[in-house]
């Protein structure tokens, strides 16, 4: 028997924080006869026992499967889901390596079952996945958990936190490959690894190593970790340490509001502290070691009204030198957006660079004279970059949704309707917080398909010369390169998804627009892609070895006309439209990039979207979390499918890696909503669910992480 392929039921981690009650009076309990549970006693304890006790009560990492842990994990859910975990850690014999029968597998749920004090019956228990998904194994009548309750630390996990090491500006510049410091990995957003112990010739032996529980809600956060612990921002408004190598809660700091909740990219870390982006516009700073509260700073606004949509904190926070960065979206706000600098010592502001154009100001002229306070948008929603060298910041500004007053032209001299800094990459002064160049991609955005997201700062061969380039892909899938010190346009690359742009100036990089796609409520048309975007949030990933940017996209559409949500103030409405390359039923493309040859190179098309970051690694290894809901490891220079793990719900984060004593991790939140994730689940099972796993709409192992290892 492989005890270590056994032992990998570890998944299903140990929970604290739970009150253990009787089933309801009334409410029906899953059936199963005595035979099943007697053979699933045998088949146990040939073939679970060594890891998880001969009396189900778990040994050493490997958690039990009775009383307030069983409770914990399995009330309240279905008995497919259950069986779904069961079946994820097939063990094996080393006389007939491979999975158990179904039988075997249903007769162990039963065993499971009854030594949690639900009685045989004369019913049998079904074997098939649909079936038991009409099964719920109830919660006991007020029975509450909390998740998040801290273990009580073993002295290793003491010694942990007290010897975690300050990070410092050098680590942030050069972090170690064994950890994962920003929200990119790196200052330069590349989403690479350069762990190699996890590879193509290895792959094949991933497998999950642990599995802890968060509460729904919506966000997208990516997980962070230094020297061991992990630190995740996650719902509601709520900052986790674990423990990397197991998932223990070693801290937990809740911040207390009002406010609903909303969704986030993350943390940062800088010295001792770990800061913290809430849902009532403050920036807080924690201790890393404690989670205690060191500062608090207020975000204030020019405007008493954050009008429809207001104003939110959703990128990660930014450290650079002694401040720490953080983008302000501006949705209907007045004024729009703002990117803040907080002194990390004090708390205190130390600038703030406002990313819509004041009147009278350069580019405040491209606004078809509208007063500041009827200018708004330009969110700073997604993730900025730092390159040390240049001390320049970049960041992305989104469009304004308030495009009426903007379709066209007023035709006055000196006054144009490109609205900056709108869909422009700004490079900022570091101390100053000055302007120092900025870019626009596509001026006028009247269709809200922003270039709002990460800038990759890397060392590219352009026409046989190195040189700096920072790129971009906004949502039409359209990749942008400029030069990272002066914001000189280098080159495009077009994915091929979108019906927008008809031609790229290849000397200024300006975008020809169909007029044919211009608002008009009299004239509908199809626009590809949608509102959400050909790529959204999560983040793409370079890989300096292969020289690809790899890209998740989405293909999918959206009429304008008459009918359908107003977005937008030009007047029009927006209903789904399918995308003609989605008509085969694969409506996802994993893209490769040559950025040296300035090509497409390799692509992977699937059925479903992709829905987490892409993760680009040294060991040859790009992984990508899917709706299926799948984690998927690709050959990064061929696209080759290498390895594949089921999730029990859909993965929703950036993709990390990182080691802790020479073992090599990856992880994924799952089971965490957000605006993204909700719309695409809900085209994906709307027009390609005969192509889509059947079990993939009953599944709903809820929120969670879970991680990987050889």
């Amino acid at each position: 028997m492989n005890t270590l392929r056994m032992c990998a039921l570890v998944a299903i981690l140990i929970f604290p924080g739970m009150t253990r009650v009787a089933t309801p009076a009334g409410e029906k309990t899953p059936e199963f006869t005595k035979a099943q549970a007697g053979a699933g006693r045998q088949a146990y304890r040939e073939s679970c026992a060594s890891c998880h006790g001969d009396r189900l009560e778990g040994i050493h990492l490997s958690p039990g499967l009775v009383g307030d842990r069983f409770n914990q994990m399995w009330r309240g859910k279905s008995a497919e889901f259950l069986s779904f975990h069961l079946h994820r850690m097939p063990p094996e014999s080393a006389a007939e390596p491979g999975p158990l029968s179904d039988e075997a597998y249903t007769n162990i749920l039963a065993y499971i079952l009854a030594s949690n004090d639900f009685p045989a019956g004369e019913v049998e228990l079904p074997s098939g996945m649909s079936r038991l998904a009409k099964i719920k194994i109830p919660r006991g009548e007020g029975m509450e958990f909390d998740p998040y309750v801290p273990v009580a630390a073993s002295a290793e996990q003491t010694a942990l936190l007290k010897n975690l090491p300050a990070v410092t500006d050098e680590m942030l510049e050069n972090p170690s490959p064994n950890d994962w410091l920003q929200w990119g990995r790196s200052s330069d957003g590349q989403s690479f690894s350069p762990l190699t112990r996890i590879n193509k010739e290895n792959i094949g032996d991933l497998a999950p190593a642990w599995r802890a529980p968060l509460r729904s809600g919506s966000s997208m956060a990516t997980p962070l970790v230094h020297a061991g612990v992990m630190f995740v921002h996650t719902f509601p408004d709520t900052v986790l340490a674990l423990d990397a190598t197991n998932g223990n809660v070693l801290w937990k700091y809740q911040y207390e509001d009002a406010r609903r909740s909303s969704s986030k990219l993350g943390l940062a870390l800088q010295g001792d502290k770990v800061f913290v982006p809430t849902s009532n516009m403050h920036l807080i700073a924690l201790n890393a070691k404690t989670g205690e509260l060191i500062w608090d700073h207020t975000v204030t606004t020019e405007s008493s009204t954050g009008g429809l949509g207001g104003w939110q904190l959703r990128s990660s926070p930014l450290v650079v030198g002694k401040n720490v960065l953080q983008g302000i979206t501006g949705s209907f706000a007045p004024r729009g957006g703002f990117i803040l600098a907080v002194d990390i010592e004090t708390g205190e502001e130390a600038w703030r660079f406002n990313s819509i154009a004041r009147p009278g100001e350069p580019g405040g002229e491209t606004w078809n004279d509208l007063p500041i306070d009827k200018r708004s948008g330009g969110s700073v929603w997604h993730q900025g970059t730092y390159d040390p060298e240049l001390n320049l910041i970049y960041y992305g500004i989104a469009p304004t949704y308030d495009t009426g007053p903007l379709l066209h032209s007023i035709n006055k001299e000196g006054v144009s309707n490109a609205a900056l800094f709108t869909n422009c990459t700004v490079a900022i002064d570091a101390d100053s917080g000055e302007l120092v160049w900025y870019y626009q991609h596509m001026a006028n955005d009247q269709w809200d398909l922003d270039w709002a997201f990460e800038r990759q700062i890397a060392n590219v061969s352009v026409n046989g010369k190195t040189r700096k380039v920072v790129m971009n892909i906004g949502k039409m899938a359209i990749l942008d390169a400029l030069d990272a010190a002066t914001g000189e346009y280098l080159f495009s690359v077009d994915t091929g998804t979108q019906n927008v742009i008809t031609a790229i100036d290849p000397v200024t990089g300006a975008k020809t627009i169909d007029p044919e796609k211009m608002p008009d409520v009299d004239r509908p048309c199809v626009v590809c892609p949608n509102a959400s975007g050909a790529r959204c949030w999560p983040p793409t990933s370079f890989s300096p070895e292969t020289n690809l940017v790899y890209v998740p996209i989405t293909e999918w559409c959206m009429l304008l006309g008459p009918e359908g949500f107003r977005l937008l103030t030009s007047g029009i409405g927006i209903t789904g439209a399918e995308h003609p390359d989605a008509s085969d039923g694969t409506l996802a493309r994993l893209q490769a990039v040559d950025v040296v040859n300035q090509k497409l190179a390799w692509s992977h098309d699937q059925a479903a979207p992709l829905s987490t970051g892409l993760l680009a690694t040294a060991g040859g290894v790009l992984f990508s979390g899917d709706l299926e809901p799948s984690l998927k490891a690709f050959d990064d220079t061929t696209g080759e499918l290498l390895w594949q793990a089921k999730l029990d719900d859909a993965p929703s984060s950036g993709l990390v890696t990182y080691s802790v004593d020479d073992v090599q991790y990856v992880a994924v939140v799952v089971g965490i909503s957000n605006l993204h994730v909700g719309a695409m689940l809900s085209q994906y099972h709307g027009t390609s669910f005969s192509l889509a796993d059947p079990d993939a709409n009953r599944r709903g192992g809820g929120a969670s992480i879970w991680v990987f290892s050889l």
